[in-house]
């Protein structure tokens, strides 16, 4: 085995760890009740500050760490934004996790890749074929059977998607170590959250006042099981290829789904079936799309 062949498959290894532990993350986030999420959310904004900041220090000063604040105005701004609509995002996922709607999680990463490949096209001008075009029909048509069915849009698997590739199309215009990123998308909402935090403790509504010991160092741990799989997901995606990316991405929300029946026992019909079955068709013209386009000679 070559050198470019083990790198390659580290990559692939790490890119599924990563999917592994996000799609395992509900068990997580479900075994911190009774802490409110409202709770749990600020907690992890400051945590993962905090978390970024040990981990840049093994390969920066802080100097380093800081020097873009005063260098790189504009793309520090621009993380900024990108860390308001992340904490949107993490904050939607954990209450909907934890208030019984694991299953629109699921649903809303499977179609979040499909709404990153429409924010492309808009956004970024990215080639338009068939396969996405069909894809794209697909998610369309699952999101109007859950809209028939139940009267109403399935507002958590949207928001999911919506903010999620928000945030991608962000993030893929400024080029930083994720590390770096992850405290200027967080150093000015860790502040409010810390403060959030001390009159909630002190006011006896907090972490410490409801949750058991255990469930306190679990919650302090959150912003390395914040940090960890995004530090493979970008470790992967310099060794893998977009296909491949694409591919393992469905990994987590299979899970999810998985955890959601089985585990959770969270109600799932036969018309949600069918709207899960719509979305992986359309993943399945995805994917066979991408690996058209990834092809050495297409």
């Amino acid at each position: 085995m070559t050198k470019e062949q083990s790198q390659y498959r580290k990559g692939i290894l790490q890119v599924v760890f990563c999917m592994v532990i996000w799609g395992v993350l509900p068990i997580y986030w479900k075994s911190l009740i009774p802490i409110s999420s409202s709770v749990i959310i600020l907690y992890r904004v400051l945590m993962v500050l905090l978390t970024a900041l040990l981990l840049a220090r093994k390969n920066y000063t802080w100097k380093e760490i800081w020097a873009p604040l005063k260098e790189n105005r504009k793309t520090v701004r621009t993380l900024v934004i990108a860390g308001i609509i992340i904490t949107i995002n993490w904050s939607t996922y954990i209450w909907a996790v934890n208030a019984g709607f694991i299953l629109q999680t699921s649903l809303g990463y499977y179609i979040e890749p499909l709404m990153v490949c429409l924010l492309g096209i808009i956004l970024f001008r990215e080639r338009v074929t068939k396969y996405k075009v069909i894809a794209m029909i697909f998610a369309l048509a699952a999101v109007l059977v859950m809209l028939v069915h139940f009267h109403q849009i399935p507002t958590v698997a949207l928001g999911l998607a919506l903010t999620f590739s928000v945030y991608a199309a962000i993030k893929r215009s400024v080029t930083i170590d994720p590390v770096l990123s992850m405290i200027y998308e967080t150093m000015f909402l860790a502040p409010i959250a810390l403060a959030i935090i001390l009159y909630q403790e002190i006011s006896g509504k907090g972490a410490f006042a409801v949750g058991a010991p255990y469930q306190v160092v679990l919650l302090l741990l959150c912003g390395f099981c914040t940090a960890v799989p995004l530090m493979l997901f970008s470790a992967g995606a310099q060794k893998t290829s977009m296909f491949i990316l694409g591919l393992v991405e469905y990994i987590s929300p299979t899970m999810q789904m998985i955890l959601g029946i089985l585990l959770y026992h969270e109600h799932a019909d036969s018309v949600q079936f069918m709207a899960f079955g719509i979305i992986w068709i359309g993943l399945v013209f995805f994917t066979v799309g991408e690996f058209r386009d990834t092809r050495p000679n297409a």
